[in-house]
């Protein structure tokens, strides 16, 4: 493997603004995209890892015990999980610290000096990269969804309970609340003379730094989950959870673009190329895609082919769409290893859990002498896993519906032993 050093080095030669491209590799959602002044891009997945990118091939930082939701690049190259970590990479790839829950948010302060990051636990943390102990902020009120840097020696928050809040870092004072959006802010993006922040229920609003509404631009799709600024095309991203990404003339505020991404599902994640000619995004599926902007328009009414994070789920059966919406995202169904955040489910019936060889399993799994079949299958997604199997790695999934769950494992005994298309 080649050092990480040089893994990091690299120019932007795979952000291109000609055309069309994918960063597959992956194995599971793309959670978040981050891109360094230089056009290093560095992609953050629910399979636990990050992957940096070279001409389209990855160098994978592994270290997360859990799905990487948040990554920053500036100075340095951060990067927080839902295994409530706090990461840094480079020459000594380290970990800073954790929460007491997910971290949703994590940025780098504009000096190199500092990492600020937010977690669902209600904490934000300000973590010196040169010496010391982090710094926990005075209370935000409620779980942190966003943070970001501003001007001065300024930190901006979004929380959970719809709040747009900054704090003065030289003080030290309680933050200061500037908007009370009633739904919660999942992102934000600062810049010396305004604030954008994406909400809930998809509102997506600019106001000035005390507060004051300069454009609204909310539509009725919903959440917004994904925003990115380029300061020099005056461009800002915003990205939904109805797979649609809206191009936002800042010199004019006016909409410049908006085209849908996805055929189904989220955008999770955005970022502009350095000369912002290139937009990258990320979501359901587990391959980074990224877009000419110029070209956007030809992609207005719709997305075909292999531009779509989601098949038809009218081409599926019932047990087949159970399976992409409960386990696709976790789970592979062909033998073998895969960057997937979970095991291979290829041979489930029959076997113990636990055993798939190679995989870390939690303490709750390891050695454990359940064994998977059409019961404990059921019982699993009737009961969900965090009271079947308490203490496991496996996400709240429950479906309740008795025909349900029986198509499920019909779909699963013919596609775990190799009879279903992978």
């Amino acid at each position: 493997m080649k050092p990480l050093l040089a893994a990091l080095m690299f120019c932007a030669g795979a952000v291109s603004a000609q055309e069309f491209f994918t960063l597959k590799g992956h194995g599971g959602p793309i959670m978040g995209i981050a891109v360094s002044p230089e056009g290093r891009v560095a992609t953050a997945s629910f399979d636990n890892s990050v992957g940096v990118w070279t001409d389209g091939a990855p160098e994978w930082l592994e270290g997360h015990d859990a799905a990487v939701t948040a990554i920053s690049w500036g100075e340095v190259l951060v990067s927080g999980g839902d295994d409530f970590a706090v990461r840094l990479w480079g020459d000594q790839a380290r970990e800073l610290g954790r929460h007491a829950g997910k971290v949703q948010s994590v940025a780098v302060s504009s000096d190199g000096a500092l990492v600020a990051s937010g977690s669902w636990d209600g904490t934000i943390l300000l973590w010196p990269l040169d010496a010391g102990e982090p710094r926990a902020l005075p209370p935000p009120g409620s779980g942190v969804n966003a943070v970001a840097f501003g001007p001065g020696n300024s930190l901006y928050a979004g929380t959970i309970g719809g709040d747009l809040i900054r704090y003065d870092l030289a003080k030290g004072a309680a933050p200061l609340p500037l908007i009370r959006h009633g739904f919660g802010i999942n992102r934000l993006v600062v810049t010396e003379d305004w604030i954008a922040y994406g909400a809930v229920d998809g509102g997506t609003r600019i106001v000035t730094h005390d507060g004051t509404e300069i454009a609204d631009f909310t539509l009725d799709r919903r959440p917004v989950l994904a925003l990115a600024y380029h300061a020099g095309t005056a461009q800002l991203a915003v990205g939904d959870g109805e797979g649609y990404i809206m191009m936002v003339d800042t010199d004019t505020w006016s909409i410049a673009r908006d085209f849908r991404a996805t055929r189904a599902g989220p955008v999770w994640a955005l970022a502009f190329s350095p000369d912002g000619a290139t937009i990258l995004a990320g979501g359901i599926d587990d391959v980074a895609y990224g877009w000419p902007v110029a070209s956007l328009d030809a992609f207005a009414p719709g997305i075909t082919g292999e531009r779509s994070f989601l098949a038809d789920p009218a081409t599926m059966t019932n047990g087949e769409r159970q399976f992409m919406r409960k386990c696709s995202i976790c789970h592979a169904l062909t033998p073998g290893p895969s960057r997937k955040a979970g095991p291979t489910l290829h041979g489930v019936f029959g076997r113990r859990a636990g055993t798939v060889p190679g995989y870390s399993y939690s303490d709750t799994l390891d050695g454990s002498v359940l064994t998977w079949d059409e019961t404990t299958i059921d019982a699993l997604f009737d009961q969900g896993p965090d009271h079947y199997i308490p203490g496991s790695k496996m996400p709240m999934q429950v479906i309740a519906g008795a025909d349900d769950r029986a198509d499920l494992i019909a779909f699963l005994k013919t596609a775990t032993a190799g009879g279903a298309p992978e």
